[in-house]
């Protein structure tokens, strides 16, 4: 049984193709600019079997075509590993593409899940430790070993980072990432997401801080230099 927060049916963004994107409960990082704080519990949300799930992504299945597929999200998906093991297993077996999106903090199970994973979408919180603990909470060191467990695997890789003004929009933060993904095999794309702050009236409902708040959306401009910067 697995706990779903929600489903987007047509997804363009999360992964290649047309997208069927789970977003699973739980997530143990308590990033600054998170904007789905509705799904850090582990529980809530729609409880659903492997079974279910995989019934509605094969109504879509006729819009995937050669290159869409299945997205899991959250959350964290990794933290419901047998729930995933089972779903992705179910979505392979009618040539259903998988896709993780994940940041890569996960539990003792992730290698089985990368078995059953056609690409990974990575969200790179940050590069060193002292940033990192600052973004999310928590220690960079299962992400280094997530890292080298899709190296192992030779997993196809998306890479992102989101942006944040007075945080890491800086050329350092960009160089930084340049140098860390170098240890990265087969990447097929790099994305810096620019921070927005849609997120915040959610806190406000959920009776949360915002640690962002009066916190600027991230420049346009400045993220294509910062871009640029990293495609060179």
């Amino acid at each position: 049984m697995g706990y779903i927060n929600s489903i987007e049916t047509m997804g363009l963004v999360d992964g290649p193709g047309i997208r069927f994107v789970v977003f699973l409960q739980g997530c143990h990082l308590r990033c600054l600019y998170c904007h789905n704080p509705e799904t850090w519990s582990l529980k809530g949300g729609m409880a659903m079997t492997a079974e279910e799930l995989l019934q509605k992504i094969k109504r879509y299945k006729p819009y995937f075509e050669d290159n869409g597929g299945v997205t899991f999200s959250g959350g964290e998906p990794l933290l419901q590993p047998e729930f995933l093991i089972e779903t992705m297993k179910l979505c392979q077996k009618e040539n259903i593409h998988t896709c993780l999106d994940t940041s890569g903090y996960g539990t003792d199970k992730d290698e089985e899940v990368l078995k059953y994973t056609d690409l990974v979408i990575l969200d790179i919180k940050a590069t060193n430790n002292e940033l990192y603990q600052k973004i999310t909470g928590k220690n960079i060191e299962k992400v280094d070993n997530f890292i080298e467990l899709c190296n192992k695997l030779n997993k196809k890789m998306w890479l992102r980072q989101v942006i944040v003004p007075g945080i890491n929009d800086n050329e350092e933060n960009i160089l930084e990432l340049k140098e860390y993904i170098k240890k990265i095999k087969n990447i097929e794309k790099i994305e810096l997401i620019p921070y927005h702050t849609f997120g915040e009236d959610k806190y406000k409902k959920l009776n949360l801080n915002y640690r962002l708040t009066g916190k600027r959306a991230m420049d346009s401009d400045k993220l294509d230099k910062l871009n640029r910067l990293l495609q060179k």
